[in-house]
């Protein structure tokens, strides 16, 4: 049983994949017994070669490469991984982070000591250094219609200030999922990734569920991590819907169907208006008026890649 499995998704990045490997052997301690699963979520061939390449060249002890068919989306892809996992803590990364000082000793020694951490992350910067932000709001009609900057006025010790540099463990709604560290029996009791959700607010809906069983979600700053955000992710039209689809499907299952057609109809007012400015806008107010279903998701075009 290790203490820890570190769990990757290699998507057309395998360079990516390799630098956030050799920072984790870098930066973690020898007493921590951990494994390194990657679920390669079917990349191009070429890409998926060269991690492979590299990999059986490194040779790395306690690391596995996995190869799905088809593209499973961030949930799914973890998944795949997390499947193959014997570990007490799973430390769930970005493909496309470094790691700056020993996160998983420290992560994995406040869950050790404190067992209403239901899910830590770590302190996030930029590629220059920079301060990234590492905790976020649940996703809710409040926050989709009056904004972020509201809760925090409203009701700062439930929502705490998003730009603020933290020194201490601070109580959040959730973590981003660049970085989550959960105990595999926590992940596993409520429910672990809904794999109906391709692509964003995997983070948010598992965070809900953990909290509905009194396993909260913290910021750890003094873990600290680079992130180059969005590296692994081309931005495009198509994963603009994305974020549509998925936030309405976590609306509905978490507030209702009320709370869904409140928050769809103010989508539909913005971007009818938005649209007559910026007529690249218009087609997801065409999703929008189609009620961006997740029949709509990406998920539903994926193809098998087979070797």
């Amino acid at each position: 049983m290790f203490d820890i499995a570190v769990i990757l998704i290699n998507y057309n990045s395998s360079q990516h994949t390799i630098n956030c490997v050799q920072s984790i052997l870098e930066k973690t301690s020898k007493s921590v017994f951990y494994q390194i699963i990657i679920t390669d979520n079917c990349s191009e061939i070429a890409d998926y070669l060269y991690l492979k390449s590299y990999l059986d060249e490194a040779n790395i002890p306690n690391l596995e490469l996995h190869r799905s068919e088809i593209n499973t989306g961030f949930g799914g892809g973890n998944e795949i991984g997390i499947s193959f996992a014997k570990a007490t803590y799973l430390a769930i990364l970005n493909n496309d982070t470094l790691l700056k000082n020993d996160c998983l000793s420290i992560l994995k020694n406040k869950l050790d000591t404190d067992t209403t951490i239901g899910i830590a992350g770590a302190q996030a910067f930029k590629e220059n250094g920079d301060f990234l932000i590492s905790l976020d709001h649940f996703a809710s009609p409040i926050r989709e219609i009056f904004g972020r900057k509201f809760l925090e006025i409203s009701n700062p010790k439930k929502y705490p200030n998003r730009k603020k540099r933290y020194t201490k463990p601070v109580k959040v709604n959730f973590i981003p999922g660049s970085f989550m560290f959960v105990r595999t029996t926590d992940f596993e009791k409520a429910g672990g990734f809904d794999t109906s959700i391709f692509l964003y607010y995997e983070e948010t809906d598992l965070c809900i569920r953990l909290a509905n069983i009194s396993k909260f979600a913290y910021l750890i700053p003094e873990a600290e991590f680079t992130h180059f955000h969005g590296a692994s992710t081309e931005k495009s039209l198509a994963i603009k819907k994305e974020l549509k689809i998925s936030l309405l499907y976590i609306i509905r299952k978490h507030y209702g169907y009320w709370a869904h057609k409140l928050v769809l109809a103010f989508l539909l007012f913005k971007y009818f208006f938005s649209s007559i400015i910026k007529s690249k806008n218009w087609p997801l107010f065409v999703l929008l008026i189609n009620g961006a279903n997740l029949s709509k998701s990406l998920k539903n075009k994926q193809k098998k890649v087979l070797i």
